[in-house]
């Protein structure tokens, strides 16, 4: 009678450990909900969902993600609130309208401060992206990684633009960030701010003239075809990050921390091999579809007449000098 009472005694015990030790997995497992504004088969999409599946394996299962792709869970705006406030866990966002947030993430939007594509991804890469996330935490957000999202170019329905004398008198849609606006009118054109989904309607009514962005905005959203003239100023290289709330990856282990990170990173090797490969794409879908195209090889002009741009904001963010000297040191 004994032994019996004894193993039954065990057995209840035995049970209550696995459900304790159940229960307390499940208690800290996380499971993060994603946002991502492109549709499938974007190079964002494909690299946010092999990062979900990366975290799920590096972690061994304590963290897992569940993407939400084509911005079904609100606009950018939005989410970048929700992230921040932790409604939502990750999202991968453009630093554009982070910028006015976090006056770190805003350096990347003054014009020409990025030599070309491989210049960002060293700076970024390197202590200028550490210490962009580090004044991103401020607002609640931390970068893990960072994408690429092109070099931002005019195009319009009226001409080519060779000059910033071109630009004058253009109403030009431009993203939310007073950076953007100065950028015009320092060129002599009209700002017109607006959300990234009324672009198209505003180009085909006559609302705007223009706009700027790259090669797979231009074609995927169809903008080619109601603003025919492609002028390649690659006046802006605005990065996108893997950003993640700052209080659910500090609440993580170490271990999940640094499991995070990496498969941001490896993400965003994907993300740039396939974005440069859609980037070649849309530009040779456009260009037979008879968009007018023109380089502009000598970019000085534009560069000086938008330098008062950053006099002007390093004017009112001094402390923000070497973080803008770091990245035009970078080589």
């Amino acid at each position: 009678m004994f032994i019996k009472k004894l193993k039954l005694t065990r057995s209840v015990t035995l049970t209550a450990a696995a459900i304790a030790v159940s229960m307390t997995s499940a208690a800290t497992a996380a499971e993060w909900k994603g946002w991502n504004i492109h549709k499938p088969g974007y190079p964002n999409t494909v690299a946010m969902d092999k990062f979900a599946d990366l975290v799920k394996a590096k972690t061994n299962g304590n963290v897992t993600v569940k993407m939400f792709h084509s911005g079904v869970l609100g606009s950018q705006p939005d989410a970048i609130e929700q992230v921040r406030i932790g409604g939502l866990a990750i999202g991968n966002f453009n630093l554009g309208p982070i910028g006015p947030m976090a006056a770190e993430a805003n350096v990347v939007s003054l014009p020409f401060i990025f030599k070309d594509m491989g210049h960002m991804h060293r700076a970024l890469d390197g202590a200028a992206g550490d210490k962009i996330s580090a004044g991103m935490e401020k607002i609640g957000l931390i970068a893990l990684a960072w994408y690429d999202s092109g070099a931002r170019s005019f195009y319009n329905s009226k001409k080519p633009i060779m000059t910033p004398a071109d630009v004058t008198g253009l109403k030009v849609r431009v993203m939310n960030n007073e950076l953007y606006s100065g950028m015009i009118s320092a060129l002599g054109g009209n700002p017109s701010p607006m959300a990234f989904s009324e672009v198209y309607q505003s180009l085909k009514t006559g609302v705007v003239d223009g706009a700027e962005n790259n090669w797979p905005s231009y074609e995927s959203t169809g903008h080619f075809e109601v603003a025919g003239y492609y002028s390649l100023s690659q006046h802006l290289i605005i990065p996108e990050c893997v950003c993640v709330n700052a209080k659910a990856f500090n609440g993580l282990s170490a271990a999940d921390q640094t499991a995070v990170k990496e498969a941001a990173r490896e993400s965003a090797v994907l993300q740039r091999e396939l974005w440069e490969k859609r980037a070649v794409a849309s530009r040779e879908k456009v260009m037979k579809a008879g968009v007018k195209f023109n380089d502009i090889p000598n970019k000085a002009a534009f560069m000086a007449a938008m330098a008062p741009v950053h006099t002007k904001y390093l004017a009112a963010n001094p402390d923000l000098v070497p973080l803008v000297n770091l990245i035009k040191n970078t080589k």
